[in-house]
């Protein structure tokens, strides 16, 4: 593991931890399993450790996209889904902590050619 920031990397690791939480959070409330949320949480990790350029941005839009897109039934059904439009609040904010924080993007700053490196 070769961090070109070891701060960014931090952040990047945590966003994917909690995409981890969140899904257990989500099967245990009867949710069932997604695996999107894993796939993201997956690829926040990998991306997160390697510092694959752009790799934030990506994470990022998914989170964004994610959120926004659930984001009309969060809010018609608030009080049986406050749950979940708190989720996608904090994805919104670890979006943006993925594309705005110079650390983050500091470390995701490797080209494939870096890799193993």
């Amino acid at each position: 593991m070769n961090a070109t920031n070891q701060k960014g990397m931090s952040i990047g690791i945590s966003i994917g931890v909690y995409q981890i939480i969140k899904l257990v959070l989500n099967m245990i409330l009867g949710g069932g399993f997604d695996v999107l949320t894993v796939l993201i949480g997956a690829a926040a990790l990998v991306l997160s450790i390697t510092g694959i350029k752009y790799g934030n941005y990506a994470v990022a839009a998914a989170l964004a996209l994610i959120a926004l897109v659930n984001l009309p039934a969060n809010i018609s059904n608030i009080g049986s889904n406050w749950i979940y439009l708190l989720e996608g609040i904090i994805d919104i904010l670890a979006a943006v902590v993925l594309c705005t924080n110079s650390d983050v993007k500091e470390q995701f700053s490797r080209g494939l050619d870096e890799l193993g490196k």
